[in-house]
């Protein structure tokens, strides 16, 4: 009996063409990123001048300066040649990420709990309407 043959495996690429994949990856990145940011800070802008939207408005002034700042990161990667760009980067990107998923398990929380507090009112209201007879 015959067996296969083995399935060729390419080798691994070498770091130094990983690292230049990364840097243009980065570099498609980079435009975006700053774009986002500005779109951000743009927004904690116009929320901070309303009374109640002073206190939620650092949220997106600081995402816009993380994706700003990983954008800015990404550019200098690309053109200073300096690999260590990559990483803070890529840490500005995982902080943003980290921010915006606490918002998001905060803000289902509030959901949860208006949501239980509206049906429990509507129970209410309910019941009321039928103590009373035309």
């Amino acid at each position: 009996m015959e067996q296969p043959p083995e399935l060729a495996v390419p080798p691994p690429p070498s770091q130094e063409a990983l690292i230049q994949q990364l840097k243009a990856i980065a570099g498609n990145m980079a435009t975006w990123m700053k774009f986002l940011g500005i779109m951000y800070i743009l927004q904690g802008a116009f929320v901070a001048v309303s009374i109640i939207g002073i206190i939620v408005a650092w949220l997106p002034l600081w995402l816009g300066i993380l994706l700003f700042q990983a954008g800015n990161r990404a550019s200098n990667a690309v053109l200073g040649n300096n690999p260590r760009e990559l990483v803070t980067m890529l840490d500005k990107l995982r902080l943003y990420f980290v921010i915006n998923g606490i918002i998001l398990i905060i803000m289902l929380a509030i959901l949860i709990i208006s949501m239980a507090f509206l049906g429990s009112g509507f129970f209410s209201f309910y019941r009321g309407l039928q103590d009373i007879h035309f």
